[in-house]
């Protein structure tokens, strides 16, 4: 039996559809040229990898092609919430 993903634009669609892309921080470091880079480098290249809920951005690559977050328990894998 397959994994559904409840996209919040195409409805539950098997997982094999999506592609993830990374953990949704909280917020993004402002990004023009008189910063430092370590806010941004930490934000690109550092992951929390939370044992628990977690914020993550996935892709549903073989539907509607949009990206979309979700609140997924890392331990259990049950996807709490989804949107657009």
């Amino acid at each position: 039996m397959s994994t559904l993903i409840p996209c919040p634009h195409c409805g539950d669609r098997p997982v094999q559809e999506f592609r993830y892309g990374s953990e949704a921080p909280a917020s993004r470091p402002q990004t023009d040229s008189s910063i430092d880079p370590a806010p941004l480098s930490s934000l690109l290249y550092d992951s929390v990898n939370p044992k628990g809920l977690a914020s993550e951005w996935w892709q549903h690559t073989a539907g509607c092609r949009l990206w979309f977050a979700i609140q997924r328990d890392t331990a259990t894998d049950l996807i709490a919430e989804t949107s657009a």
